[in-house]
């Protein structure tokens, strides 16, 4: 049984784009080379750069012309802010998931003896 890989993906995305702007594969290449489990596919990515984008937390330019289709994306203040609220949910998660990691680690020590 797995969670869903992608639920996370625009928080990490954001995360990716405050240390700078960078393009779709980028921003996935970057993820995939410092997380050490990155599960997220170019499908995710560009769709979480696309709600992102719609919901003013990015912004994309087209830095050449010839190259219409490869955007340059930036977070935004409002992306700033977003990022925040991602932090405190995914620190929250984080504390629920190491409480059940030490009792679950408890009880397979007791379950041994």
């Amino acid at each position: 049984m797995k969670g869903k890989p992608g639920r996370h993906v625009p928080a990490f995305v954001l995360l990716e784009l405050a240390e700078s702007s960078n393009y779709g594969l980028g921003i996935l290449n970057g993820l995939k080379s410092k997380m050490p489990h990155c599960l997220f596919d170019t499908a995710g990515v560009y769709r979480a750069l696309s709600a992102l984008e719609s919901d003013g937390l990015i912004t994309a330019s087209i830095p050449d012309p010839t190259h219409q289709q490869k955007k340059l994306y930036e977070i935004s203040d409002l992306g700033r802010e977003a990022l925040k609220e991602y932090h405190e949910d995914i620190q929250m998660r984080y504390e629920n998931l190491s409480f059940f990691l030490e009792t679950y680690s408890r009880l397979e020590v007791a379950h041994d003896n």
